[in-house]
This record gives structure tokens, C-alpha cells and sequence, in this order.
């Protein structure tokens, strides 16, 4: 298998049950810039993200009490939810990691939050961790 060789970690995702009581640990105590927010209807979130050096904090908050983000503060509380890693060509890193064993659970990306392109790996086949796969969005289409 050729090694999947990620850029960087582009971001810690955060579950959280309210956007507006979790902003000000991030941005008054630990003083991390803050990015703004957007609401991401395909996901049933809304997400402020913050900078933390090369990388960000993406707190997630849920947009009903059935979308994915609500279930997971209902099962597990409020927490480290998915670590994003920036990758290149995310298409034929999915290909190579299905050719691996791995699971997917998007077979193919969709659009995340700040247009990136994105995948997510299934946690059963990573050690437990849910990943998320992220190209950014092509400034010139």
C-alpha cells in the first residue's frame, strides 16, 4: 500500500451542544483567533472555527436532536469528535485506503464547512478514531 502521506492536521473537530456558551473558553480564555461560523444543512450543524498555528479548532454545534452531532453528545457528551487531516488528491486516497481494508463512510467527497472537499473514515477501521479526509476548495473554479 502506498502510504496515505497527509499534509497536515487541518483540524480538531469539537462537539458541542451550544456554539454560543463554548466561544468564549476558546476565544477569551485560551485567546485563539476566531474565524467565524457557517451552518453546514448537509452535516445538521453549525461550526465556528477558531486558529490554533498552521492548524483549527472546529467547534460543531447540532442543528436538531437527530443529526449525527446530537447523537454523538447524546451517546459520548461534549468532546473531541473527529480529526481532520488535509490531504491531496482525496478521490485516489479513498481509492487507496478501500484498497487497504479501510472503511469509508463517505465513498465519495462531499462538500464540508468552507467549501473544502471531504471524506470520513469509518472509526471501526482506525483504531477507534473517527477521521475526517479534507482538500481545500480550489480557489480557481
Amino acid at each position: 500500500m502506498i502510504p496515505l502521506h497527509p499534509h497536515k492536521i487541518d483540524h480538531i473537530g469539537i462537539a458541542v451542544r451550544s456554539l454560543r456558551k463554548a466561544l468564549p473558553l476558546y476565544r477569551d480564555v485560551w485567546g485563539m483567533e476566531y474565524l467565524g461560523e457557517e451552518t453546514v444543512v448537509s452535516e445538521g450543524v453549525r461550526v465556528a472555527f477558531f486558529r490554533l498555528g498552521e492548524s483549527k479548532v472546529e467547534l460543531l454545534e447540532p442543528l436538531s436532536d437527530d443529526s449525527p452531532i446530537a447523537r454523538f453528545i447524546h451517546k459520548r457528551g461534549e468532546g473531541v469528535h473527529h480529526v481532520a487531516l488535509r490531504v491531496g488528491n482525496l478521490e485516489e486516497r479513498l481509492q487507496q485506503l478501500k484498497v487497504a481494508g479501510i472503511e469509508l463512510i463517505n465513498d465519495q467527497p462531499k462538500r464540508g464547512a468552507g467549501g473544502n472537499r471531504v471524506a470520513f473514515l469509518h472509526p471501526r477501521s482506525t483504531g477507534g478514531v473517527l477521521y475526517e479526509l479534507c482538500e481545500p476548495a480550489k480557489t480557481d473554479e
